[in-house]
């Protein structure tokens, strides 16, 4: 099985540098205005519950045709372009995808079908996030317009950078990464993270943001468009590295056990995180569990997994009381965080 690199581009292995949350990488803009275009929600393997769908070199065959979407795309700002308030894209190979009327149709054979699947999944994310209060009721997170650069120099690898510019890149290879939802979403929760100067001075650290990366894609995708195997990352893109079904490139409900499970890895050691996530998710709610568990991230200084379940904890008590509080210490204690 190959194991598929979703990481943050430019950080050293020894020491990870805290991210400035005041950087900005586009002007914010002035107008917005909606649009239309086709998606997968989130992925053609998840949607069409379809162990045996796979790449063939970018084709448009007849049996993905179920798992396109028409969706609506807002807070476009109105260039005729995938631009606006909280995602900005662009395209290394191919053409921009350009519409003068925000029609943005198009199959997974056209480069500008990526771009309309990370405007739409970015943009998805960030009114999640508003949603539960973010930005109004909470501090804002990552609340700018998202660079988003699809085909990174025509490499099968995806990551999220702030060197030179806060941005997501999505490469090609098998399944062209952006064309999964929660390639996507994984990334974005690199960028939430550098939003709220998190520090990646661990390797804990660095397990900790795999693991909410992993986690903040399955709790944003089941929000968006519910599919049976919730627990599942990345089904789609996983189709082309690993040959056991159901395909995942990684599950945020198995039973590893900290700290005699940590491998030094940090994908691997994500998974003990993400599934505490899981089980607060499963315990309260997405909405409590994501609220909570998004507030608790502001400027941790990069230590360990004990220390941020701790902080969790003291956010599930301050924001909803000593019930969540103990749902949220109970998850923790289950993986032998706590």
């Amino acid at each position: 099985m190959k194991l598929r690199f979703l990481a943050r581009a430019g950080i050293a292995a020894a020491a990870l540098l805290a991210i400035n949350a005041s950087i900005v990488s586009a002007a914010h803009p002035t107008a917005a205005s909606t649009g239309t275009g086709r998606v997968f929600l989130p992925n053609p393997v998840a949607d069409l519950q379809n162990q045996a769908l796979t790449d063939q070199k970018d084709a448009d065959y007849a049996a993905l045709q179920p798992a396109y979407h028409a969706v609506g795309l807002t807070n476009l700002d109105g260039s005729g372009y995938l631009r606006g308030d909280w995602a900005y894209v662009v395209s290394e190979t191919g053409n921009p995808a350009f519409s003068s009327t925000n029609t943005f149709n198009y199959n997974r054979h056209d480069d500008e079908f990526e771009q309309v699947m990370a405007y739409y999944w970015v943009t998805e994310a960030q009114k999640y996030i508003q949603r539960l209060g973010f930005g109004t009721k909470y501090r804002p997170v990552n609340m700018q317009p998202q660079h988003v650069r699809l085909n990174q120099l025509g490499a099968d690898n995806s990551f999220a950078t702030d060197h030179p510019k806060n941005e997501l890149r999505f490469g090609k290879g098998g399944v062209d990464d952006a064309e999964d939802a929660e390639v996507i979403l994984h990334e974005y929760g690199h960028a939430i993270h550098f939003s709220q100067n998190f520090s990646f001075a661990t390797e804990e650290a660095g397990a900790i943001s795999e693991g909410f990366g992993d986690y903040w894609a399955v709790t944003v995708s089941d929000v968006v468009s519910p599919t049976p195997d919730k627990a599942c990352v990345a089904d789609w893109d996983a189709t082309s590295y690993t040959s056991r079904v159901p395909h995942c490139l990684r599950r945020v409900d198995t039973n590893l056990h900290y700290p005699e499970d940590l491998r030094g890895e940090v994908h691997y050691d994500g998974q003990i995180w993400a599934r505490a996530l899981w089980d607060i998710r499963n315990k309260l709610g997405n909405v409590q569990a994501d609220t909570i568990i998004l507030e608790a991230q502001f400027d941790f200084p990069g230590t360990s997994m004990p220390d941020l379940a701790r902080a969790t904890v003291a956010a599930a008590q301050r924001l909803y009381g000593k019930s969540a509080a103990n749902a949220v210490q109970s998850a923790f204690q289950d993986r032998g965080i706590l």
